[in-house]
């Protein structure tokens, strides 16, 4: 059960290095406080802010 437990805490953190480099690097058009928003999501709920920003938050 622990391994299951870093393997997601892993998952996680990976997820919210990509979420934040994603808003920070590669999404100029966002406003400054859409990308606060975006860091703080990503920090709090890594998972599924991913999610999230791979169906809407990117630029197409």
């Amino acid at each position: 059960m622990a391994i299951l437990g870093s393997l997601i805490g892993i998952i996680a953190l990976i997820c919210a290095i990509w979420v934040i480099y994603n808003v920070l690097v590669n999404n100029k058009g966002l406003s400054t406080a859409a990308k606060v928003i975006w860091v703080i999501c990503a920090v709090l709920f890594s998972i599924i802010t991913a999610i999230v920003y791979f169906l809407i938050g990117r630029k197409r």
